[in-house]
């Protein structure tokens, strides 16, 4: 860590606006914060490292559904019927455990073969 201060800053910021969204989802409509909630879980599920990325992730999906709602549109309309498919794609850019497991076995591999390969 270069920085730990800008990391520890960091990190209490980033901690301050997830719990500012959580307190946004109480005022959704109960449709979306039944969805919300589901969806957290799913993703808390797959985060890996220090899951910061998956607060903003979490936040941002507070403003789409906060959009959502405001439009008087049905949280299934926001989301898509396959809600585990939405949630896939809203961890594209996040760090998940699958992805770690991923490059893990790339890396070993290539470790092991990359220098021999034609």
């Amino acid at each position: 860590m270069k920085n730990p201060v800008a990391y520890f800053k960091k990190v209490a910021r980033e901690k301050r606006e997830y719990r500012e969204a959580m307190e946004r989802v109480k005022a959704l409509p109960e449709d979306y914060r039944f969805v919300y909630d589901k969806i957290q879980h799913y993703m808390w599920n797959h985060v890996a490292g220090d899951g910061m990325d998956m607060t903003v992730v979490l936040a941002d999906l507070v403003d789409l559904f906060e959009q959502g709602a405001a439009a008087g549109r049905d949280v299934l309309d926001v989301t898509g019927e396959d809600v585990a498919a939405f949630c896939d794609d809203l961890l594209t850019g996040a760090k998940t455990y699958q992805g770690t497991k991923q490059d893990a076995l790339n890396r070993a591999i290539m470790g092991k073969l990359g220098s021999n390969r034609p």
